[in-house]
């Protein structure tokens, strides 16, 4: 202990001062101050001591203060009710308290793998670090809290690990976490559709089975049901009981969808089901739950939405969206349109990233409307593609395309003071031709016909999405029918609309049906020219090499999988791989083609297509895309072709064997009595 001086120096001061008054007193007598000076002396020899002892006190009281804390020290590490280790970079035990020993009912050795105790500890990827995380063992819960230890002879270190048990602590919450309330609606999607014509004890009939349907799925789940109208339910229900319908994959829509009426029309149902967190009031629970409703009806229904801690997954969605009888909501929305279009002064259009003859017939059609109410209007384009360029060559000397088409950049140094964008054949922001163009307009429109996604443009004037309609072109041309009784697109315009209906039906072999062909009989009676489209469809001897070469390399799978990979060096890769997408899918027994490509070095692209007993839809989304139950596609940045190709394979085929096993499936369900015949 060294020894501290500070007093004895303040003394030695003191001693010096009255020296000092000692000399001076020196100069008046003598004898007094010899007398002072022998005192003085002596007192300093008394304080010495008296200082000397009291350090001696001191470092005696330090020493024994040390000595109880080491003694302390030990013993609470051996009696801590807390395990504590010190391992190796192997896992090897190299140190721990008793603690341990009582746990395990043994003393395990050192150099022992804590594996051999507790196996589901993996310690690899928290090497080195600081942290906590909690690890099961043998229906117990532990907290785990890790150190890492330098060390001058472990070149690896060592890492010191805290281990409480948290079994009791742990159990209570996830038995609070099962026994989280949620809520959610239900909603028969296509109720007058399917209703529709038939007597009222038909009616009272089917309702009556589908109550009974949702009756017995609530009770099996032991939930609360009740009935709010004709068409909609409200649910609550605990997480547990969400658990067990996941792990049955909702399999109440496959119930209720193999109902069949005396008109044989299949009745589906939407469901919205959200988890209610602390932070969210519950007077705002119910408008959570519509929104993800409609989010559900947006994606053509027959489908689920849950929504937890902010994510929404689906589960179904395994019919097409049914075409709508009446066109009352095409009526208002053409009114809608008209007005937003009268209060601007300049109107944008654009489709998504590299246009298709759907986006840019779509465009061309609302140019129509905003010229009729002679507004300036322009189209913005992204990178020009072959099909576009034809088109564009086709429109140049024309004055009423005079200076219509432009780049982003160029819109966005116009002078408008209020301006209204549309945006059509795409509802997702990332994916419009002008992203920044979306940004700095705040008066947007949306018009699309695809399934909507999570991801949606946010605080639109008004969106227009219909998932039954066969294209976006169709869906502005029934717009232009009620937009003015005059007409209103020339023969290049009409032509156009029918190039975007023709791609997007292939040749009108999908997703037709009475209203597709209204709309186009609306065109050819405004001069829509097939044999145009014809011209406008061609491709060069080069482009149909690369599709014989990109055919020529496709694999079949078991179950109807078709897959290929696009050539490298294709121009215009991805309407080609769009283009051989559609040609695999014509194979005798496909059910699903994929085909992939690259967009750039680092960005790789999926076309899926399908018949719509499939859902290529959800298996884009998997990979950030979207579209349509039976087309999509998807753009992976940043990512591997082999990889991404292999995952996509490996998820199509889980597709395909879930729908294989769905008893109500038409397709399977028409075998299986097959074999039992």
């Amino acid at each position: 202990m060294p020894r501290r001086l500070s007093s004895w120096i303040d003394i030695c001061i003191t001693l010096v001062i009255i020296a000092g008054l000692l000399l001076t007193l020196l100069c008046y007598n003598i004898y007094l101050a010899a007398a002072g000076l022998l005192l003085l002396i002596c007192l300093l020899f008394f304080l010495r001591e008296r200082n000397h002892d009291r350090q001696e006190a001191l470092a005696d009281y330090y020493q024994n203060v040390v000595k109880n804390i080491n003694e302390l020290s030990n013993l609470a590490l051996d009696k801590l009710p807390q395990v504590i280790l010190i391992v190796d970079h192997d896992s090897r035990l190299e140190w721990h308290n008793n603690e341990l020993v009582r746990w395990l009912g043994k003393k395990p050795e050192l150099g022992t793998v804590i594996h051999e105790f507790w196996p589901s500890l993996n310690l690899d990827p928290v090497w080195g670090q600081i942290g906590e995380t909690i690890f099961s063992n043998n229906n117990k819960f532990y907290l785990l809290k890790y150190r890492p230890v330098s060390t001058n002879t472990d070149l690896n270190g060592l890492m010191a690990l805290y281990v409480t048990d948290v079994t009791k602590s742990e159990e209570f919450k996830r038995n609070a976490a099962s026994h989280a309330i949620l809520f959610g609606y239900i909603q028969i999607d296509n109720y007058d559709d399917a209703l529709q014509g038939l007597s009222e004890a038909q009616r009272t009939s089917i309702l009556f089975e589908t109550n009974s349907i949702l009756d017995k799925w609530a009770h099996s789940l032991k939930a609360f049901l009740r009935r709010l109208d004709d068409d909609l339910y409200i649910i609550v229900f605990e997480q547990q009981a969400l658990d067990l319908a996941i792990a049955d994959k909702f399999d109440v829509l496959d119930r209720v969808r193999s109902m069949r009426g005396p008109n044989k029309f299949p009745i589906t149902l939407s469901i919205s089901i959200v988890k209610n967190r602390e932070n969210i009031p519950i007077e705002d629970l119910g408008a959570l739950v519509q929104s993800n409703l409609d989010l559900v009806l947006g994606r053509g229904g027959d489908q689920v939405a849950i929504n937890i801690d902010g994510k929404i997954k689906f589960f179904g969605g395994k019919t097409k969206a049914v075409e709508k009888h009446t066109r009352v909501k095409s009526r208002v929305v053409a009114h809608a349109v008209s007005d937003i279009i009268e209060k601007t002064d300049m109107v944008f259009i654009m489709g998504h990233h590299n246009e298709d003859f759907d986006s840019l017939g779509a465009s061309i059609g609302v140019a129509a409307m905003a010229k009729f109410r002679e507004k300036e209007v322009h189209i913005i384009l992204s990178d020009m593609n072959e099909g576009i360029d034809k088109f564009a060559e086709l429109v140049k000397d024309s004055p009423d395309y005079a200076g219509m088409f432009i780049t982003e950049a160029e819109a966005l140094n116009l002078p408008a003071v209020n301006p209204v964008l549309f945006v059509v054949d795409t509802h997702i922001p990332h994916l419009v031709a002008g992203p920044k163009l979306l940004e700095n307009v705040k008066n947007v429109v949306v018009i699309d016909h695809h399934r909507r996604s999570e991801s949606v443009i946010q605080n639109p004037l008004l969106i227009y999405i219909e998932p039954s309609s066969s294209s976006t072109s169709e869906l502005v041309t029934e717009l232009l029918m009620y937009f003015s009784e005059d007409p209103l697109i020339s023969r290049i315009d009409a032509t156009a609309l029918y190039a975007g209906i023709l791609v997007d039906t292939k040749n009108f072999q999908i997703q037709t049906g009475v209203r597709t062909f209204d709309a186009v009989a609306y065109l050819r009676r405004n001069g829509a020219d097939p044999q145009l489209v014809s011209q406008l469809f061609r491709t060069d001897y080069t482009t149909n090499l690369v599709k014989a070469k990109a055919v020529s390399n496709s694999k079949f799978f078991e179950g109807g999988l078709v897959t290929s990979v696009c050539p490298d060096d294709a121009p215009n890769i991805q309407i080609i791989s769009a283009q051989v997408a559609d040609f695999l899918l014509s194979i005798d027994q496909a059910r699903m083609s994929l085909v992939f490509f690259k967009l750039a070095p680092d960005s790789i692209g999926i076309c899926a297509r399908s018949f719509g007993e499939l859902n290529v839809q959800v298996l884009m989304e998997a990979f950030g895309g979207g579209g349509h139950i039976n087309v999509a596609g998807a753009q992976v940045k940043h990512g591997n072709l082999q990889e991404i190709e292999e995952k996509a394979i490996e998820l199509a085929k889980k597709i395909i064997k879930e729908v294989d096993n769905n008893e109500s499936n038409p397709r399977t369900g028409s075998e299986k009595s097959r074999e039992e015949g």
